[in-house]
């Protein structure tokens, strides 16, 4: 079986510095609200090697440091650390042998964007939020058992329809992808804030939808003319 060892020293330099990162992005979903206890997993695919970084099962929150984030190929076997992968490696591996432009994967069980999910619904697109952000509705993916690359093969075949980086995996929840882990956690920060507005509005009426031509309008701004270049 393969080890870290055997990969050269930038490898290893790339792995310590991902192992850092994703860690401290782990911190950053109790603090939106997006998990509880030790729920939730999130990713960052290595650009020096085809290996990724990734959380331990069933460690809670407060209890992970750099040290335990465990390195897996991308066939989800580990390559090390002292401590099983997480239950959804299979699926994150998945999404990266195919998906070649991903390199973060998040999983969550936040409140409404699952409950959307319960109901095997997509989140239409009726604010300009959505459109800025996922190009259109939040789609909803199959129902899929956890353990094997069911769950990634779902994610994946929905997502190559859609410009959306998140998608809501029925009677499961969501899962969001990014160009990075932290990219990949703004997205499952923001498919929660939507989901919630997006319910509160359908309390008070039926939400106007969005005309695609502004949906397209708004995503291509937010692409290529909003913020830092």
């Amino acid at each position: 079986m393969t080890c870290l060892e055997d990969y050269p020293p930038e490898v290893r330099a790339e792995v310590g510095q991902v192992r850092q990162s994703v860690c401290d992005l782990h911190a950053e979903l109790p603090r939106w609200g997006l998990v509880v206890w030790t729920a939730g997993n999130v990713s960052q695919r290595l650009h020096s090697a085809d290996l990724f970084v990734i959380k331990p099962s069933g460690v809670r929150y407060d209890e992970l440091t750099p040290e335990s984030m465990v390195v897996c190929d991308l066939d989800g076997n580990l390559v090390d650390g002292t401590r099983s992968p997480s239950s959804d490696t299979a699926a994150h591996a998945y999404v990266y042998r195919h998906m070649p432009k991903v390199y973060g994967v998040v999983h969550t069980h936040s409140t409404y964007a699952t409950a959307w999910a319960a109901r095997g619904e997509e989140i239409p697109c009726v604010l300009t939020m959505m459109g800025d952000e996922f190009g259109g509705p939040v789609p909803v993916g199959p129902f899929a058992i956890i353990g094997d690359d069911s769950i990634g093969r779902g994610i994946v075949e929905t997502l190559r329809a859609s410009r959306s980086p998140a998608v809501l995996m029925c009677n499961h929840g969501p899962f969001t992808v990014g160009k990075d882990a932290t990219a990949a956690v703004k997205a499952a920060v923001m498919v929660e804030e939507v989901a919630r507005t997006v319910h509160m509005a359908m309390q008070l009426g039926d939400p106007l939808p969005i005309p695609q031509d502004r949906i397209d309008a708004l995503y291509d701004r937010y692409t290529n003319v909003y913020g830092q270049h």
